[in-house]
């Protein structure tokens, strides 16, 4: 059976997509914005001359531009994402991209394969809202990862400091600095906030919220505690971090234990659904015999029906609460 190579062509221009959006990413907003980075973007903007209140302003700007635009139909969907990866575009800047994107690819389409209009549109729109889509899970999920692996060291830096004596404030702004990124800007940014009057345990709340992290919110009820009731914060934070430290332990062993089970929920579902794509995109004409029958729609959807229950049932089973 030949292969066809529009197969390929579909592949090659949904990852020209994503490398697209990283490209104007980068180039827009610089390489400081990278997650690879090692030196706070905070503080890059801080030595560039920028003013601290400015920097604190766009800074927070970019952080809580997507929580506002959730009642947009379109960009709902990922609006959660994008806050959580602190993406720098804002939301018109982003679907902006999602109809370049389609363009881009509908040209791609029709130059490269002898599919119709109406197919490349199809195709394309998916391509186009589903690369930004992918783009957006993939950087929101590298950031809360470097987070979760971030704060425990974080925690301990803030003990010691405040086991010589410096304040809480201080041990905020310690963090900032000497942390590499995403958590030396979200830490740079509680500190502008508590320089210019706002509560530390409020921020780190707000922040717990928006990052939709467990342990983040431990942090920010430990703080809050202790400013209402008094106590040894450095022995507080110390024991905070211990558990946290267990439970990123424990969360690891679950994954991996839980692998193999979600990627066989994953191919089974996966799998017909692309030896359907291969066969019709290798022979066009396979379905043909059958394709007028009544069941064939029907058979088709319940198909479909039973692929979207797999998916459903292997995570609720893998799903184990800790």
């Amino acid at each position: 059976m030949p292969i066809s190579p529009e197969l390929l062509i579909y592949g090659l221009i949904f990852v020209g997509v994503l490398v697209l959006v990283e490209g104007a990413y980068l180039t827009i907003f610089g390489k400081s914005i990278s997650l690879n980075n090692k030196v706070s973007r905070r503080l890059e903007m801080l030595e560039r001359g920028t003013a601290r209140q400015d920097v604190l302003e766009q800074l927070r700007k970019e952080m809580a531009q997507h929580a506002k635009s959730r009642s947009i139909p379109l960009y709902s969907m990922l609006a959660a994402k994008a806050q959580r990866a602190a993406i720098a575009f804002s939301p018109k800047q982003l679907m902006l991209m999602m109809l370049v994107l389609a363009a881009v690819a509908f040209v791609g389409l029709t130059i490269g394969t002898a599919s119709g209009p109406a197919t490349n549109a199809v195709i394309s729109a998916v391509m186009g809202i589903g690369g930004v889509y992918t783009w957006i899970s993939i950087k929101a999920g590298k950031r809360i990862s470097m987070i979760e692996e971030q704060l425990p060291d974080a925690i301990e830096l803030m003990v010691r400091s405040l086991r010589v004596g410096h304040p809480f404030s201080s041990a905020i702004q310690i963090v900032a600095k000497e942390t590499p990124d995403p958590l030396a800007t979200e830490f740079g940014i509680i500190a502008d906030e508590n320089a210019y009057g706002r509560d530390v345990g409020e921020s780190l709340k707000e922040m717990a919220e928006r990052l939709d992290m467990q342990d983040m919110r431990f942090l920010a009820v430990a703080v809050s505690i202790q400013q209402q009731s008094g106590g040894n914060l450095a022995e507080i934070l110390a024991g905070l971090s211990k558990v946290i430290r267990a439970r990123f332990r424990l969360f690891r062993r679950v994954k991996a234990i839980t692998a193999e089970a979600k990627w066989s929920g994953k191919f089974l579902s996966g799998f017909p659904v692309a030896a359907l794509i291969f066969i019709n995109l290798s022979d066009p004409h396979y379905y043909d015999e059958v394709a007028p029958h009544p069941w064939f729609i029907p058979g088709c959807i319940a198909v479909g029906l039973f692929l979207a229950a797999n998916l459903f049932v292997m995570r609720v089973l893998t799903n184990i609460k800790v």
